[in-house]
């Protein structure tokens, strides 16, 4: 596989509600950190994950984290 475009070096705050979202895996997404279809033709694509509740979490844009979606601070490294 092919490696993601680094969105950012730092991790998108967000305060989510209940439901499922589309994380952007390809990092071409103009919606970081969510996906909005620009990974079509490639190999990537998307990481779906649902929440429970309402939660703050800090989602990555690095593309290279090993929780995805969430930030394990790999863009430090990068």
């Amino acid at each position: 596989m092919g490696k993601p475009v680094i969105a950012a070096k730092s991790p998108a705050q967000a305060n989510l509600e209940a439901g499922q979202y589309f994380w952007c895996a390809c990092g071409k997404s103009a919606n970081q950190p969510f996906c909005d279809g620009s990974h079509r033709g490639s190999e990537f694509v998307p990481v779906v994950f649902k929440l429970a509740e309402k939660q703050e979490t800090w989602l990555c844009r690095c593309k290279h984290t090993k929780n995805p979606p969430f930030c394990d601070g790999t863009h430090k490294t990068l």
